[in-house]
């Protein structure tokens, strides 16, 4: 009986721990938000960052109504639901206040890397949220649905699947940018939504352009960007070469450059018949095996300026080679590898979009209002972040025994999984729901 008090009193002390390692990470915020608005609706924001973690349903995370009973309890739901509304109602702070704070954290972050030598990298990518039974949400407009694109892909051993053109759903563009180093987890940068049609339209160029004048005026010029296909063109390029960035953008195949000659060549004309300078067996994150990949790498211009950059190919047996468009400079097989494992490291932002649309429920509120939407993504963006900090290595014990206790499994990929957030965030969620954090009682 002893031994099980005992053993209590070490989990409400872990869960004591956890809370206080949450508020020490929103600490900045929670001041900011205390000087604009009533000390009872920034309790009511540090419990409504609680109720996210504890709440997980993919098609329901963000419903008010649900997370108002995790925030006051089933039999006050009603009362939790109305002091969420009055928090995402209030007019005395913005949205813009939480942007704000993580491009404050992701400029630390940028200093930490610049201080062990490296190079930061900041990655960019874009999606879309779908909400393809809206009609009445502010700001919705036509976007292409993923969803849909992948259900039509053909599935090995079926037979007639759906063709035509890509299919159009109501919903929101999304652009995203984290910082990250040649290792560790990466910090969130950047979340942000637009619209294309409305008193309040963009353009996707006009928006990257002005996070790009950010970057600079924030970080300067020593950082690395990594762009995927969907930014390759002489549009992007102009603009990166007016603002002088260090960049690697992945080339489509279709898509020409000029050689040394002065030619029009399509990358797999360029580098047919070179053989390759080097192979390495590398991991691949997206099928879980090692892959053998050949690099090589030579001088060329682009079409429009005759800016002269170099691209990288890596030949993967059975796929398609990755070409590399880059402004750094490659003097041997190591630069080379260097721009390899640089843009490898883009697949980060593929997990963040997957995990935010799945265990965070971003496509799953119901607000109709776009700023009272974005206050919630933004709330629930802090969930995310505030998980990736507890990957950080002084937080492996608590981590560890988090994972030990609440969310045990034994198959052979859930112990090689380098970042389980998903288990992760469950065993937090199991944990807080045997024993409380004291803020919950508070309220």
């Amino acid at each position: 009986m002893y031994k099980d008090k005992e053993y209590l009193g070490e989990k409400q002390v872990r869960s004591e721990q956890l809370e206080s390692q949450l508020y020490e990470f929103l600490a900045s915020l929670l001041h900011s938000l205390n000087q604009r608005i009533d000390r009872r609706l920034v309790s009511t924001f540090m419990g409504l960052v609680i109720s996210i973690l504890l709440h997980r349903h993919c098609n329901h995370g963000l419903l008010l109504s649900e997370l108002g009973g995790y925030l006051l309890g089933a039999e006050h739901c009603r009362a939790g639901t109305k002091r969420l509304s009055n928090l995402l109602h209030s007019e005395k702070w913005k949205a813009g206040l939480l942007s704000s704070f993580l491009w404050k954290r992701s400029t630390r972050r940028v200093e930490e890397i610049r201080a062990t030598g490296e190079l930061p990298l900041v990655i960019w990518d874009e999606s879309v949220l779908e909400k393809p039974e809206s009609l009445k949400a502010e700001r919705l407009c036509a976007v292409r649905s993923s969803k849909a694109h992948r259900l039509k892909r053909i599935k090995p051993g079926y037979f007639n699947p759906p063709g035509g053109r890509p299919i159009f759903v109501p919903g929101f563009n999304w652009l995203q940018i984290l910082v990250i180093g040649r290792q560790g987890s990466p910090t969130l940068a950047h979340f942000g939504w637009w619209t294309t049609r409305g008193k309040h339209k963009s353009s996707k160029r006009k928006k990257e352009r002005r996070v790009l004048r950010k970057i600079d005026r924030l970080w300067g010029k020593d950082i690395l960007h990594i762009w995927d296909r969907g930014f390759a063109g002489n549009p992007w390029l102009t603009m990166a070469f007016t603002h002088a960035a260090c960049f690697i953008m992945r080339w489509p195949k279709a898509y020409q450059l000029l050689d040394e000659n002065g030619d029009f060549r399509k990358p797999g004309e360029l580098s047919k018949g070179k053989r390759s300078w080097e192979h390495r067996m590398l991991w691949d994150a997206r099928k879980r095996c090692e892959r053998k990949v050949g690099i090589i790498a030579f001088p060329v211009f682009d079409a429009t300026h005759h800016q002269s950059l170099w691209l990288v190919v890596a030949r993967r047996k059975g796929q398609s080679p990755w070409y590399l468009l880059t402004t750094q400079s490659i003097r041997s097989s190591e630069d080379a590898w260097q721009i390899i494992f640089a843009y490898a490291r883009r697949w980060q932002v593929e997990m963040t979009i997957r995990y935010t649309k799945t265990e965070l429920a971003f496509e799953s509120p119901r607000l109709a209002r776009w700023q009272h939407r974005k206050k919630l993504l933004l709330i629930a963006t802090l969930v995310y972040a505030f998980l990736l900090s507890l990957l950080s290595p002084t937080m492996d014990a608590l981590r560890k025994w988090l994972l030990r206790t609440f969310c045990h499994r034994t198959g052979k990929r859930s112990r090689e999984t380098p970042a389980p957030l998903y288990r992760l965030r469950f065993a937090i969620s199991l944990f807080w729901f045997s024993h409380p954090p004291p803020f919950l009682s508070f309220l």
